[in-house]
C-alpha cells in the first residue's frame, strides 16, 4: 500500500480550503484529420491506462487525518466513469475551444474515483479534434504528469526535454554518493571529511533559501488586481510561439529559454496591468516559479518533486531588452540563493511531521489570503518527436495550470517538438483580458527576436567594419 507524500497531499487539503477551486491539471493534444470511432478510443484507452497504476487507484483517507492518505486499488474499475465525449458548438475554433476547456477544468474531481478525466473534444476547424486529459494535481507534478500523458499516446513516453533539466543533470552528483566508502580504506578518512564539509554545506545554502523563502512569503506585494478572491468560473487562453524563435533570442542575448519565456510573460503583465489603469509597480509580480527535484532516473515515478522559487519579475522595466537582462539576472540570483534547496528540505521535514498536524497546518495557511505572490509560471518539458495518436499526428500540446491560493492568474508553459505552449487559465469575473495576455506572450516574444536580428546584424556590420578583421 502506498501513501501520498506531505507534498501531494498537500494539494487536496489546499483544494479542500477553498469551495472556489479545482486543483487538477490538464493537456489539450490537437490531432489531425477527422475524429476516430469513438468505440476505438475507449477500447485502446482502456488498454492503455491498466498500464498506468494511479488510472485505476483512488485517494483512501482516515477520519481526522490520523494517517497520511493512501493509494488503493479501484476494484470496482469503469472506464466509462472517466471518458467523456463532446462536441464544440460552430465554427470551432480557438475561442470555443478555450471557453470548452475551462469549462471542464473548472469543474472538481470525483474522490471516490481514481483522479482523472479524458474528454474527447471534436468539432475543431481545419478537420482536426482535441484529447484534453484532465488528473489531479495530488498524483503528479508537470514532468510525471507529462510522462503519464505521453504514455497515452502510441509512441509511449520517448526522449522529452525534461533531460536538460537542472535536477536531471545533477542526479548522478548527490550527497549520497559522496557518502559512498571507497573501495581503498586509505581514502576513508579523506573521502568522509569531503563528504562532510559538503554535507554541511548543502545544509546551510538550504537553511538561507528557506528563510528567504519564509521572508518574502511574509512581504505583501501591495495592491493589485491579479491578487484577490476568485469564482467558481474560468477563463482559459493559450499563446504559440516557435521553438526556434526562442532559441535564436537565448543566442543573441545569451539567456536561457526559461528567461525568455519569463521575460515575454512580464511584459504581457505589464501591458494587461497599464490596460486596466494600474501602475506596474517594482513589487507587482512577484511569480511562483515551480523547480522540479525530479532526477533523470525517477521520471517515470508518478508523484510531485518539486521545490519553488520566488522571483521578482521587472513588470516595472518598459524596455523589453532591459527586461530580459533583469529576469536573467534576478533567476540568476534566486538560483545561487539557496531557495530550491530550501523548499525542498522544508518538504523533506513535513515528511518527519505527525501527519495529522501537517494536515492541519496546510489547511490553516491556504484558508489565509495570502497577497505576496501574484502570479504562476510553470515550465514542463514535453516529448522532443511528435506524437501520435491512433495514427494521427498530436500537431499541439496545450497545458493547463489550475489556479488558487489568491492567484487569479496561473501560467503553464511547454515545449514540444519545434514548438513553445503557453497555456492561461484565470478567474471568469477578474480576469476578462486573458486571451490579451496571450497574444501579448506572442507579440513580445517576436519583438524579442526582431532585437535579437538587429543585434546580431549590428555585430557582424562591426567585425566586417574593424581594420584588425
Amino acid at each position: 500500500m502506498e501513501h501520498l507524500t506531505a507534498l501531494d497531499a498537500s494539494f487536496l487539503q489546499a483544494e479542500d480550503s477553498d469551495p472556489h477551486v479545482s486543483l487538477a491539471v490538464g493537456g489539450v493534444s490537437i490531432v489531425e484529420g477527422p475524429p476516430i470511432d469513438y468505440g476505438e478510443l475507449v477500447s485502446a484507452f482502456t488498454e492503455r491506462v491498466q498500464a498506468i497504476p494511479r488510472c485505476t487507484q483512488m485517494v483512501r483517507t482516515h477520519v481526522l487525518d490520523l494517517g497520511s492518505p493512501e493509494w488503493v486499488d479501484d476494484h470496482h474499475f469503469d472506464i466509462a466513469h472517466h471518458f467523456h465525449r463532446v462536441a464544440l458548438p460552430h465554427p470551432g475554433d480557438d475561442a470555443e475551444l478555450f471557453r470548452m476547456i475551462a469549462s471542464i477544468m473548472e469543474r472538481r474531481l470525483d474522490r471516490e474515483r481514481p483522479l482523472w478525466e479524458c474528454w474527447i473534444i471534436e468539432g475543431l476547424t481545419d478537420d482536426r479534434w482535441a484529447v484534453l486529459m484532465k488528473i489531479h494535481h495530488c498524483i503528479a507534478d508537470g514532468i510525471a504528469t507529462a510522462q503519464m500523458f505521453a504514455k497515452l499516446s502510441d509512441d509511449g513516453a520517448g526522449e522529452t526535454f525534461a533531460t536538460s533539466t537542472r535536477a536531471a543533470k545533477e542526479s548522478g552528483n548527490s550527497i549520497m554518493g559522496l557518502l559512498r566508502p571507497s573501495l581503498n580504506p586509505l581514502n576513508w578518512i579523506g573521502d568522509t571529511w569531503r563528504a562532510t564539509r559538503a554535507v554541511a554545506g548543502a545544509a546551510e545554502h538550504a537553511l538561507v533559501g528557506a528563510a528567504e523563502l519564509t521572508a518574502t512569503v511574509l512581504t505583501a506585494a501591495g495592491e493589485s488586481s491579479l491578487n484577490g478572491p476568485v469564482t467558481k468560473m474560468r477563463r482559459y487562453s493559450a499563446a504559440r510561439v516557435d521553438l526556434a524563435v526562442m532559441k535564436e533570442v537565448c543566442r543573441a542575448f545569451k539567456v536561457t529559454l526559461n528567461d525568455v519565456a519569463l521575460a515575454a510573460i512580464t511584459n504581457s503583465y505589464r501591458t494587461m496591468l497599464i490596460g486596466r489603469g494600474e501602475t506596474p509597480g517594482h513589487h507587482a509580480l512577484r511569480t511562483l516559479v515551480p523547480v522540479s527535484m525530479r532526477s533523470a532516473s525517477d521520471f517515470d515515478v508518478t508523484d510531485n518533486r518539486v521545490s519553488a522559487m520566488l522571483p521578482l519579475l521587472p513588470v516595472d522595466e518598459p524596455d523589453p531588452v532591459k527586461q530580459l537582462e533583469i529576469v536573467h539576472r534576478r533567476l540568476t540570483e534566486v538560483k545561487g540563493s539557496g531557495q530550491r534547496e530550501g523548499g525542498s528540505a522544508v518538504l523533506s521535514l513535513a515528511q518527519t511531521i505527525p501527519f495529522a498536524f501537517s494536515a492541519w497546518v496546510i489547511r490553516f495557511l491556504t484558508r489565509l489570503p495570502q497577497n505576496s505572490v501574484t502570479a504562476l509560471a510553470t515550465n514542463v518539458p514535453g516529448p522532443r518527436a511528435r506524437q501520435h495518436l491512433m495514427g494521427r499526428a498530436v500537431l499541439e500540446i496545450l497545458p493547463v495550470p489550475p489556479i488558487a491560493l489568491h492567484l487569479r492568474t496561473g501560467i503553464a508553459m511547454i515545449s514540444y517538438a519545434d514548438s513553445f505552449f503557453f497555456g492561461i487559465t484565470a478567474d471568469y469575473d477578474s480576469a476578462p483580458d486573458v486571451d490579451g495576455l496571450a497574444r501579448g506572450i506572442e507579440d513580445d516574444v517576436r519583438a524579442l527576436a526582431a532585437l535579437a536580428g538587429s543585434r546580431r546584424r549590428n555585430q557582424r556590420d562591426a567585425v566586417s567594419t574593424d581594420p584588425a578583421s
